[in-house]
């Protein structure tokens, strides 16, 4: 039975078991991530379910198929370039929680605190759901070939599976790692007999579709000009994902090897293969077939596939599986840094003492996509946030900038050329500005919902003054959750604050 007690560091109260530990066998995230698992948790969180489903969004803005095939190879190498300026803020800003260390540590508190609100309230557990309605869509597919799943099977499967990735989770990282293995194995299988299945349509001859690339798109400069920057934001929207092993880095062997290692193989290959995916649906697809298309991949299936069709919406559904465990096991890491810093409960800084994960912030993520799963409306909140996160992502490389002139003695083990962080600022505040121009609404709404953390901030994490109920009651609540869950406070937290 452990005994909680209270502790201060450095104005922080903090509780910790008196629980006796051996100095080789600290409470702390172990570093179990091997270069193998930072490829996988790289590959399996970008292709989710958008590659197989609905790859028109490009289409939509490019209009030719020329324009894009050229829009997703230059979307993978932009976002290759921001991996590996992400690369350099991850091996000298060693802590876990991705933009938000980076935003802290150049910036302060506020700023990363709005980073962090956004995150927390919508973007993190939306894009969980989303993804997991995916799975439960693409899973129920085989057994309704005619129509549509019924939606509140598809809501129970998707809850399902957030319960039992979120206990997988808890349980442990070796075991969240090798579903993350699996998963993105079938993931790159499913693409790769697509592509075969294209290339095979391709050298028989079937090449009409293609026998015009640049047919329906753009020909005066300026129409061009906003239709690729469009088609871009779309784009890499598909590529959402490559800087998630940042997430991650305490946990990571051996990070100033591995980190630029996995980004170096896992971004070369998604953009390889989202290349010659679109190459192969083209060769057998229309555009106007695509554009109307709810499911690319599956009409894809139904003309290459025959009597195999079926299983390409099992493996859509294994793909979203993979790709809801991957953005699972980043959002607890990403609660836990904040609450390491002092701006959310300190009961989501624990980790459990016998799994060494962070239980309390992976039962709040997965507890709070369930939530959005139920929400019919839960597509309509992504929609806002695009342009938030590019300007995250555009403040992170800022913030790289700064801390190259600020600190020029940080130790920097990845150090990129200069030039490459300005061009990947200019281009996230082209996209930026774009998308503002294009939708204002959008904006608009964002930028409220950002802001609306901003009292949140004053009142309760930069006040140092609260009333003694809510002292007694947070207190109360974080040793009961602390006994319930067995958790207690990282000893290296403890240590280094």
């Amino acid at each position: 039975m452990s005994v909680v007690v209270e502790g201060r560091c450095h104005g922080h109260r903090l509780a910790y078991s008196s629980r006796p530990t051996m100095s080789d066998d600290r409470v702390v995230l172990k570093r179990k991530i091997t270069l193998l698992n930072g490829v996988a948790l790289i590959v399996g969180t970008i292709i989710g379910s958008g590659i197989f489903v609905s790859p028109t969004g490009v289409l939509i803005y490019a209009k030719s198929i020329g324009l894009s095939l050229i829009v997703w190879a230059v979307s993978g190498v932009f976002s290759t370039i921001g991996a590996l300026c992400y690369a350099e803020l991850g091996t000298s800003i060693t802590r876990s929680g991705g933009d938000y260390a980076y935003i802290l540590e150049a910036f302060g508190d506020l700023p990363a605190f709005l980073r962090l609100w956004v995150a927390l309230l919508i973007i993190r557990p939306t894009t969980q759901a989303i993804v997991a309605l995916s799975f439960g869509e693409y899973a129920l597919k085989p057994f309704f070939p005619n129509c549509s799943p019924p939606k509140s099977a598809v809501s129970l499967l998707a809850a399902a599976s957030l319960c039992f990735l979120t206990a997988i989770n808890c349980i442990s990282v070796r075991w969240a790692m090798a579903i993350q293995n699996i998963f993105t194995t079938a993931k790159l299988l499913a693409l790769v007999s697509i592509i075969l299945g294209g290339m095979v349509h391709i050298c028989l001859g079937n090449t009409s579709y293609l026998a015009e690339p640049w047919k329906g798109g753009d020909t005066d400069l300026a129409s061009c000009m906003v239709s690729l920057s469009m088609a871009l934001f779309s784009g890499l929207f598909a590529y959402g994902g490559w800087n998630y092993l940042n997430f991650v880095t305490e946990e990571l062997k051996d990070p100033y090897r591995n980190l630029p290692k996995a980004i170096w193989i896992a971004m070369p290959i998604v953009t390889i293969i989202y290349v010659l995916a679109n190459l192969a649906y083209f060769a057998v697809i229309t555009p106007q077939e695509m554009l109307q298309s709810p499911a690319v991949a599956v009409t894809f299936g139904d003309r290459i596939f025959g009597s195999l069709s079926w299983s390409v919406p099992i493996f859509v559904a294994l793909s979203t599986f993979g790709g809801v465990n991957g953005i699972l096991f980043t959002s607890g890491r990403l609660l836990l840094i904040g609450s390491q810093v002092g701006h959310l409960p300190k009961i989501f800084s624990y980790i459990s003492v016998k799994q060494l994960t962070p239980i309390p912030s992976l039962i709040f993520m997965g507890g709070s996509s369930i939530v959005m799963v139920c929400w019919s409306d839960v597509y309509i909140l992504i929609n806002y946030f695009s342009q938030v996160l590019w300007f995250s992502v555009g403040a992170c490389i800022a913030a790289l900038l700064y801390l190259r002139w600020a600190r020029p003695d940080l130790p920097r083990p990845i150090k990129v050329h200069l030039s490459l962080p300005i061009i990947f600022l200019l281009c996230c505040a082209f996209l930026v500005i774009t998308s503002t121009i294009s939708e204002p609404m959008n904006t608009v709404i964002a930028f409220f919902i950002t802001t609306s953390g901003v009292p949140i901030y004053y009142l309760f994490v930069k006040t140092e003054k609260r009333s003694l109920f809510v002292e007694r009651t947070m207190r109360g609540l974080t040793i009961w959750l602390q006994k319930l869950l067995d958790v207690i406070p990282q000893e290296n937290l403890i240590d280094n604050l």
